[in-house]
C-alpha cells in the first residue's frame, strides 16, 4: 500500500499565485512585476489581491508609475504582503513594498484554458490591470520543504506552469519588458509562471 504524504503543521492559506516578472534588460533589475492571488482559505478569509509594482526601486514614484495592491480583502492583502510577497526572491527588499498603495478592487475576470493561454483582469476604479500568460509548458507539481520555501518556515506544495512569455497591460498600455529563464523545482521555466493549488503550512 502506498504511503500516505501528510505535511505537519498549520494550513495558513491555500489558492493561486501566478506571477509575472519582466527586465528591459536580462542584466539589469526587474522592471515590472506582478505577483496574483485568489486566495480560498485563510485567518482573513477569501479574496484576491494583485501585487503590482511599477517602480521596484523607488518607494515613492511619481502616481502614473505608483505601485499598487488591488484587493477586495485589504486585511488579507496586507497579511498576504508582509507574510509572503516580502520575501519572495524577486520582491525581497524592494522599496516598492514600502509605499505600496492599496485600492479597492471591484472586479476580477480570469480567461483561456491554462493549457495555452491564461490570463486574469483586474478592474479598480479606473485603472485596469490586465496578466496574459503565452506559451504554456507542461504543468509539473512538487513540494519544497520549509528550508527551501521563500519564507524558510513553510511547505509549500503547488502545481506550477511553466510559460515562455508574459506580459502586463495597464489601461491599454502594454509595459515593457520579458520574462528571464529561471529554475524551479528542477525545471527550466521563467520569471512567469502560473501556480495553481498552491499552499503553504507552517511547519511544527
Amino acid at each position: 500500500m502506498a504511503e500516505t504524504l501528510v505535511f505537519p503543521g498549520e494550513v495558513e492559506w491555500t489558492g493561486e499565485n501566478p506571477g509575472i516578472s519582466l527586465k528591459q534588460d536580462p542584466a539589469g533589475p526587474f522592471t515590472t512585476l506582478a505577483s496574483f492571488f485568489r486566495v480560498m482559505l485563510s485567518p482573513h478569509g477569501r479574496g484576491h489581491a494583485l501585487v503590482l509594482a511599477l517602480s521596484p526601486q523607488d518607494a515613492a514614484p511619481p502616481e502614473e508609475r505608483a505601485n499598487l495592491c488591488l484587493t477586495d480583502n485589504e486585511p488579507l492583502a496586507r497579511w498576504l504582503v508582509a507574510n509572503y510577497v516580502s520575501h519572495f526572491g524577486a520582491w525581497r527588499g524592494l522599496p516598492a513594498l514600502v509605499g505600496l498603495q492599496y485600492r479597492a478592487l471591484e472586479r476580477v475576470e480570469s480567461r483561456g484554458d491554462a493549457i495555452t493561454a491564461y490570463g486574469e483582469t483586474v478592474r479598480a476604479g479606473a485603472l485596469n490591470v490586465a496578466l496574459d500568460w503565452t506559451g504554456l509548458g507542461k504543468p509539473f507539481c512538487f513540494a519544497l520543504s520549509p528550508t527551501q520555501s521563500a519564507t524558510g518556515a513553510h511547505h509549500m506544495p503547488s502545481l506550477f506552469v511553466g510559460c515562455d512569455n508574459a506580459t502586463v497591460t495597464v489601461n491599454d498600455v502594454a509595459l515593457s519588458g520579458a520574462p528571464i529563464p529561471r529554475e524551479v523545482a528542477g525545471q527550466r521555466i521563467t520569471t512567469a509562471m502560473l501556480a495553481f493549488s498552491e499552499t503553504w503550512i507552517r511547519a511544527e
